[in-house]
């Protein structure tokens, strides 16, 4: 992934959640918005025990349970996804749109790409519908190198 000011992305995800939740009548309070700030601090997927650490500086009496609580209300609305090999979370690059996911993470510098992938979607929907199985969500988490690791 190449380097550049990441500050924008952090911007751009917590002004587009607190629009949505807007819109949705959600309550995004300022643990919430601290929670997903933290998520998108980087491109790498992050723990909840990480954010648990990280959110120690912000609410000193934070617990297992306030991380746990924000993220299932991050998850709720869309604005994050789990990765569920590295059970981590990262932010949601469109969560104004329902999509399915296509997610790179690479297994050396840790770089997570989400995608949106119509076509390998549509392929695996064709599959899932010939074998009568209905899926309650679809995300395809692929793991190998990146372009900079490789």
């Amino acid at each position: 992934m190449l380097a550049h000011d990441h500050s924008t992305c952090i911007h751009s995800a917590l002004d587009q959640a607190e629009r949505l939740c807007i819109e949705r009548g959600a309550r995004f309070t300022p643990l919430r918005r601290k929670v997903l700030e933290l998520i998108w601090a980087g491109h790498e997927s992050i723990k909840a025990y990480d954010l648990l650490d990280s959110l120690k500086d912000f609410d000193p009496s934070a617990k297992p349970t306030t991380v746990y609580r924000r993220l299932a209300f991050l998850l709720e609305q869309e604005l994050i996804h789990r990765v569920e090999t590295l059970n981590a979370f990262i932010g949601c690059r469109q969560p104004h749109i329902l999509h399915d996911l296509l997610v790179l993470i690479c297994e050396k510098c840790h770089a997570i790409e989400e995608r949106s992938a119509p076509g390998v979607s549509r392929a695996v929907a064709q599959e899932l519908e010939s074998a009568h199985f209905w899926p309650q969500a679809q995300t395809l988490e692929i793991l190998g190198l990146c372009q900079n690791c490789r």
